[in-house]
């Protein structure tokens, strides 16, 4: 189930998209305040944020340059501010996608199926195992003989970016690079936390086994114990047979 977070201070906004979206089969999170959007985006991956501008405490804007540093999800803004210099802010802030109030439900609804196909499809669909540790790229979930571990948003992407890559080592630039796809600006901290994160992650639950390698002063690298080689799967010949039989009737 794709999950939405919701961030206005408008409630009866809040209330009426919580209604519709989840008849649409979404579930749904929101939140009226900036720190409490805060929080829930530190600890919880989402498919598609839908974010006003003015709000109290700290503005759209700046709610989103920060969360930019954590996740890549896409960020549509959803305001009544629809002068062209908000248009453009919202853009230069991190997000994707920018709509203005009052608006149509159902165009709000296809900009959301449309930013999370994009965002879906900058990965493979394919599954990357490495022995008994298992990277479901189409499916994003981590596990280990069958034991799943949840990964954020942007701890997934950097682990599966670095899984594609085995026993290459990539510096901080490089990796800030590939996945923001931004140059690094001061984030390096950011990163190191990170990646931090996801070693004692796997470490906790791939039996106290390290995939993850730091190289001194050149960055980290993906290295699977040598009894576990690299091995993506693929549809196999017959399900590609069949598929072009299908594509061909």
């Amino acid at each position: 189930m794709e999950k939405l977070l919701f961030i206005d201070d408008d409630l009866d906004f809040l209330e009426s998209n919580r209604i519709y979206f989840t008849r649409k089969g979404y579930k749904i999170y929101q939140c009226s305040s900036p720190k409490e959007a805060w929080e829930l985006l530190q600890n919880t991956a989402f498919d598609c944020v839908i974010l006003d501008i003015d709000m109290p405490e700290i503005d759209g804007f700046s709610l989103c340059r920060h969360f930019r540093e954590q996740s890549r999800a896409p960020v549509i803004f959803l305001s009544g501010f629809s002068d062209t210099e908000s248009r453009i802010q919202s853009f230069q802030s991190g997000g994707d996608d920018f709509l203005a109030k009052p608006y149509d439900i159902l165009e709000l609804e296809y900009r959301i199926r449309a930013r999370i196909r994009r965002s879906e499809s900058v990965f493979y669909n394919d599954v990357l195992t490495f022995g008994p540790l298992v990277i479901d790229m189409d499916r994003r979930i981590v596990s280990y003989n069958g034991k799943e571990e949840y990964f954020s948003a942007l701890q997934f992407d950097i682990l599966s970016f670095l899984a594609q890559n085995p026993g290459k080592v990539f510096s901080y630039e490089q990796l800030y690079d590939r996945i923001w796809k931004t140059p690094i600006v001061g984030s390096r901290h950011n990163l190191q936390v990170t990646v931090s994160t996801i070693r004692h992650k796997l470490t906790a639950l791939c039996n106290e086994k390290q995939y993850i390698k730091t190289v001194s002063r050149k960055g980290y690298c993906f290295s699977p114990p040598k009894d576990q080689d690299f091995s993506p799967s693929f549809p196999s010949e017959q399900e590609n047979q069949k598929d072009s039989s299908h594509h061909t009737n």
